[in-house]
């Protein structure tokens, strides 16, 4: 039970070390992450030829997007730019 308490009282130092800026990359990888696997799903499904080459480069972009999340040194243009 101490543990668990000592545990608890942990986490809040913990989350203030975060900062802003950092929860913003994590929100941002989280919804890049969860578009990719919805368009994986959908790729496993579409039988058109080019609603499955729509998809596959999709995925590729946020492929790219989320790789330039891990490395923030590589910075990426605008997606709608593109």
């Amino acid at each position: 039970m101490e543990a668990q308490q000592d545990a608890a009282a942990e986490r809040p130092a913990r989350a203030a070390n975060v900062s802003t800026a950092d929860n913003a990359r994590l929100a941002e990888r989280a919804t890049l992450s969860l578009a990719r696997t919805r368009a994986l799903a959908d790729l496993q499904v579409a039988c058109a030829a080019p609603h499955r080459a729509m998809l596959q480069q999709a995925i590729a972009d946020l492929d790219k997007r989320l790789a330039a999340l891990e490395n923030p040194k590589s910075q990426i243009t605008n997606p709608k730019n593109q």
